[in-house]
């Protein structure tokens, strides 16, 4: 089972997509897939109801993909978060996890054109697997504990702009992660019981249709357990937080791949989650 937001910015609908491509629309039970539904158990009732035969069939042709999830009230980051991607930054792994925050307004649908700011000159791709929160966890007891408070997963393309994240932030990375449409993120939400062990995944980006990134969620210096614990001991996770687990090797950033320019086109899949396209647009929105 996949939930999935469709229609335009703004206006989506909730909806579902059952493992043999059927889509059916969650509007009876809910407004909207957000932090609020996630909260009421909404991932069971969604299952109820399709089992139960309740849901009206949808037809998504025509219909954007939208971010799976509604508003969320934090974006947090993980950096550095896969050894190798740390040394082609030129750090080595970090003892504990290096945490930055994203604007949530940067979220956008997986396939919307991402525009580059203007006066960038080093936009950057990152695939990621996404987190989000399903429960509020706040001083978890141990990294045992994170599981009951995961609702799902999905793809992130945390974009960066390099110049602004290291040069210009004062330490502060979030200045060059904020740039409108900086986090592409589905397509859908997948809960985490149909995923099992996220430390299993593959990864892996496309520029121009040549590989970029391939790796795989086993090769992360912290895992999900861990990160959602370690940060409940800091603050509050509340339920549709998005957390953003950090990228492997093969950025732009590494020196060996050109930074995005207008009319490139970056793809991000992972096993399971599905598959991004972004088209990198200009300063006026030129695309080419």
């Amino acid at each position: 089972m996949r939930l999935l937001r469709l229609g335009a910015p703004g206006a989506e609908r909730p909806a579902l997509r059952t493992d043999d491509g059927a889509f059916f629309d969650l509007s009876p039970i809910t407004d909207d897939i957000d932090g609020a539904f996630l909260a009421a158990e909404g991932i069971d009732r969604a299952r109820t109801a399709l089992a139960a035969g309740t849901l009206p069939a949808l037809d998504p042709t025509g219909l954007r993909i939208g971010a799976p999830i509604a508003r969320p009230m934090a974006v947090l980051c993980i950096g550095q978060n896969y050894a190798a991607h740390a040394r082609e930054s030129g750090a080595e792994p970090p003892a504990q996890p290096i945490l930055f925050f994203k604007h949530p307004n940067t979220i956008v649908g997986p396939d919307d054109a991402v525009r580059i700011p203007p006066g960038s000159s080093r936009t950057d791709w990152e695939v990621e697997l996404a987190v989000v929160i399903g429960k509020r966890a706040s001083r978890l007891a141990g990294p045992e504990d994170a599981a009951a408070h995961i609702a799902g997963y999905t793809v992130s393309n945390d974009i960066s702009e390099r110049e602004w994240q290291l040069e210009r932030s004062g330490g502060q990375w979030s200045l060059g992660k904020c740039g409108p449409g900086f986090n592409p993120l589905g397509p859908w939400l997948v809960p985490a019981e149909d995923i099992g062990d996220p430390q299993s995944l593959r990864l892996r980006s496309w520029v121009n249709g040549a590989p970029r990134q391939d790796s795989a969620t086993s090769d992360m210096v912290f895992d999900v357990a861990f990160l959602v614990w370690h940060l409940s001991r800091f603050l509050t996770l509340e339920p549709g937080d998005v957390i953003n687990t950090g990228t492997p090797e093969g950025v732009a950033l590494s020196g060996r791949f050109p930074y995005l320019g207008a009319g490139d086109v970056v793809e991000l899949e992972i096993d399971g989650l599905g598959r991004q396209r972004q088209v990198m647009t200009g300063p006026e929105g030129e695309a080419a």
